[in-house]
């Protein structure tokens, strides 16, 4: 928790301007983890340097902005992007090729998957656009709908564990669990509805 300590304590000091850019990083692939950076963020609003709603909507835009560059950036320069050295120590040409395998595997639902997928994201975006296996609105829906069930999620926990310490590391532990729980819960929800209505129009 440690890496969680020292970003409250810099988010703290400058405010969303820091959150945004560091989310932005996280979606470059920089070692920094989006869920604990999402937390922090949470966290400095619960402490009182801030608005939790203003700060859900700077995360989102972040998240998406850091997401689309890397996905046009993709889209721009092709496989030639495998020879940049940022690039290639998140994607080699064996993990580049698994991607597309899995592309080919699950379709455009990766892009959406990728976001629940700690590690997989940035390699996935980036793929996803050199390949044009997608268009750019296709892309940043899926994208945008996936970071609204995750966002909202970690932002709001940091918020309300700003003060229970020992709470807050209970659930950051259990949250990739309960990402997939909610998102399973979702897709039920949407299932049942489009079961509803496709049913009331056959009748």
């Amino acid at each position: 928790m440690d890496l969680l300590e020292r970003l409250v304590t810099i988010f703290g000091e400058n405010g969303y301007a820091a959150v945004f850019l560091a989310l932005m990083l996280c979606g470059a692939g920089a070692p920094l983890p989006e869920d604990i950076t999402l937390v922090a963020g949470g966290i400095i609003t619960g402490l009182g340097y801030g608005s939790v709603h203003i700060m859900v909507g700077v995360a989102m835009v972040g998240v998406l902005l850091g997401d689309s560059t890397m996905f046009l950036l993709g889209r721009h320069y092709g496989a030639r992007i495998l020879r940049w050295r940022f690039v290639a120590r998140l994607l080699t040409p064996a993990r580049y090729a698994r991607v597309q395998e899995k592309f080919e595997r699950y379709g455009n639902r990766l892009m959406f998957f990728a976001r629940f997928l700690p590690g997989m994201r940035t390699a996935v975006y980036i793929t996803a656009g050199a390949t044009h296996r997608v268009t750019f609105l296709r892309f940043f829906i899926l994208d945008g709908f996936a970071a609204l069930i995750s966002v909202p999620i970690w932002v709001y926990l940091g918020y309300f564990g700003a003060n229970n310490h020992e709470w807050l590391v209970t659930w950051i532990k259990r949250g990739q669990t309960s990402l997939w729980i909610a998102l399973a819960v979702i897709v039920v929800v949407i299932g049942v509805i489009w079961w509803r209505k496709k049913r009331k129009s056959c009748c």
